[in-house]
């Protein structure tokens, strides 16, 4: 099925590409999260009537993640575990307990954004964890993991 992008998604393609996917992906989740319209004529054209509101609006989330950015550079959060021996934890800090951290911090950071290739953390110690806050938009924080 051939969809028109209505924003820029990674291994996708950019605004106003027409793109090739499966059936259920353009049914179930591009066409209702409004992230693209199906490809053909009435849609084109409107698609075309659109397009410089289209750029500006992804302009527009491109400078917010970027301000977000600057404010987390640098930035160290710190979570308190409980930890056996070794260091080894009771549990683990996954996703969600780096973004209930940094809200608390005073950051808006949704948990959708942490990105942790490695998974979780199981052990004490200081981790570098990459936070995705747009497509083009990559920021590298400290996780301090200290025993509670």
């Amino acid at each position: 099925m051939n969809v028109i992008l209505l924003e820029r998604l990674n291994n996708l393609g950019d605004l106003g590409d027409e793109v090739s996917v499966k059936p259920g992906f353009a049914r179930n989740f591009l066409i209702p999260q409004q992230k693209a319209v199906q490809a053909n004529a009435a849609n084109r054209e409107v698609f075309e009537a659109r397009r410089a509101e289209l750029e500006k609006n992804a302009n527009d989330k491109l400078a917010i993640a970027q301000s977000r950015a600057e404010k987390l550079q640098e930035h160290i959060v710190t979570i308190m575990m409980k930890s056996g021996e070794e260091g080894r934890l009771y549990g683990s800090v996954g996703t969600q307990n780096i973004a209930d951290a940094l809200v608390a911090d005073g950051h808006e950071v949704e948990r959708s954004e942490v990105r942790m290739p490695e998974g979780a953390i199981r052990a004490l110690g200081e981790y570098d964890i990459a936070l995705q806050l747009h497509s083009d938009v990559m920021v590298d924080i400290k996780v301090a993991v200290v025993e509670e």
